[in-house]
C-alpha cells in the first residue's frame, strides 16, 4: 500500500492567496519512496471553509487534482527517473455564494527517488506551474522544488515532504509569493487499512508587494486508508490550529483515489 500511496507526492493544487501549491496536498503520502515501475492515475480532491474573523467574508474552496504519473525503467545517479503531469481545477465562493470555477495551473516536474535500503527513501522533485489568466489561477510561472524523507518499513509510513516555491516575476496583481511548505505524516497499516495522525504548515517567504501581509498556517489532522487490491483510497481530516494573515482558521475534507495501471 505505501509503495501505490507515494505516488500522490505528486499532486500540485492552490492555496486561497499565498502558497502554489496547496499546503496539505501530500499528505498522507509517502514522498520519499520510489514507485515500482508503471503509469498511475491520482486524483486527490479537498473542499472546506475558511471562516471569517471579524469583517473577514467565510470562503469556501473546493480542488480536484488529476494527475498522471510515470515511473521510468530509467535511473540517474541510482535514483529512480519519474515524470508526472497534472491539471488542477477549483471552485470558489465567499459567504455560500459568489462561486466561481475553473481550471488552475497545470503542473509538470520529474522526480528522483532513492532506495536506501531499510525502509528508508528519499526524493528530490523538480517541477514548473505554468500561468494561467483566467482569474482564478496565478498568472505567473512559478519553480517548484521539493525533497521528500520516507520511512516505510513494517507497515509504518513516517514522511515529511518540504515543498519551495519560488515565483518568477515579484510584482504581480495575483500577490503570488515565494513559499514554504511542508507536509508530515505518521500512519501504521493494520492489514488492508491505514490510520494515524497528520499534520501541514505553510509559510510566505516573500513579499510581491510593499504592503502584502506575509500568510502563515498550522494544521492537525487524522487519516484513515483501505486497500481494494490495486485500487486505494485514502481520506483525510484537517484542521487549522493557528494562522496570520488568512482571515480565520480552516476546516477541511481531503479524498483520494490511486489506480495503477
Amino acid at each position: 500500500m505505501t509503495a501505490a500511496v507515494a505516488a500522490v507526492a505528486f499532486c500540485t493544487a492552490p492555496a486561497l492567496a499565498g502558497s502554489v501549491t496547496q499546503p496539505g496536498e501530500t499528505i498522507g503520502l509517502a514522498a520519499g519512496a520510489p514507485l515500482p515501475e508503471g503509469f498511475y492515475f491520482v486524483d486527490t480532491f479537498d473542499w472546506g471553509v475558511r471562516e471569517g474573523r471579524g469583517s473577514s467574508p467565510d470562503v469556501t474552496l473546493g480542488v480536484n487534482i488529476p494527475v498522471l504519473a510515470w515511473s521510468t525503467p530509467a535511473k540517474i545517479a541510482g535514483g529512480r527517473l519519474q515524470l508526472l503531469a497534472a491539471v488542477p481545477e477549483l471552485e470558489v465562493g465567499v459567504n455560500s455564494t459568489h462561486y466561481k470555477s475553473g481550471m488552475y495551473n497545470p503542473f509538470f516536474a520529474a522526480q528522483l527517488a532513492w532506495d536506501l535500503g531499510g525502509g528508508l527513501g528519499i526524493s528530490y522533485l523538480l517541477g514548473v506551474y505554468t500561468p494561467v489568466g483566467n482569474g482564478l489561477g496565478f498568472d505567473t510561472t512559478d519553480i517548484n522544488q521539493r525533497v521528500g524523507i520516507s520511512y516505510t518499513a513494517d507497515g509504518w509510513n513516517l514522511t515529511g515532504n518540504v515543498i519551495y516555491g519560488i515565483n518568477t516575476r515579484k510584482a504581480t496583481r495575483t500577490l503570488n509569493p515565494d513559499f514554504l511548505n511542508i507536509d508530515l505524516t505518521a500512519t501504521k497499516s493494520f492489514g488492508k487499512w491505514q490510520l494515524g495522525p497528520v499534520a501541514f504548515a505553510s509559510f510566505d517567504t516573500s513579499k510581491p508587494t510593499p504592503t502584502y501581509k506575509k500568510q502563515e498556517q498550522v494544521a492537525l489532522g487524522a487519516l484513515v486508508g483501505y486497500s481494494f487490491s490495486d485500487l486505494i483510497l485514502q481520506g483525510y481530516l484537517t484542521r487549522t490550529v493557528s494562522e496570520s494573515n488568512y482571515g480565520g482558521y480552516d476546516t477541511r475534507a481531503w479524498g483520494r483515489i490511486i489506480l495503477p495501471f
